[in-house]
């Protein structure tokens, strides 16, 4: 599974969520779920689902060619 970003923590962050994938749970229309305050509701590698603060994240690039291949293949 391909993950979006990597969340970043700060010093006030558990130590077991720093530096862990995770991806944007996503609305309907495809858009991030996002707060008013600049917040994120993700869910990490681990299947754990957070609201984080979305300035601590980063945004992994792929190549977009080999992420269509996955996809399509993943559909069956």
């Amino acid at each position: 599974m391909f993950f979006d970003y990597i969340y970043l923590g700060d010093r006030l962050t558990n130590s077991r969520l720093k530096n862990l994938s995770c991806d944007a749970i996503r609305r309907k229309d495809g858009k991030c779920i996002r707060g008013r305050n600049g917040n994120m509701l993700v869910i990490f590698e681990n299947k754990e689902k957070c609201v984080i603060l979305a300035r601590r994240l980063k945004k992994i690039k792929y190549d977009t060619s080999y992420r269509i291949v996955y996809l399509a293949n993943k559909r069956g």
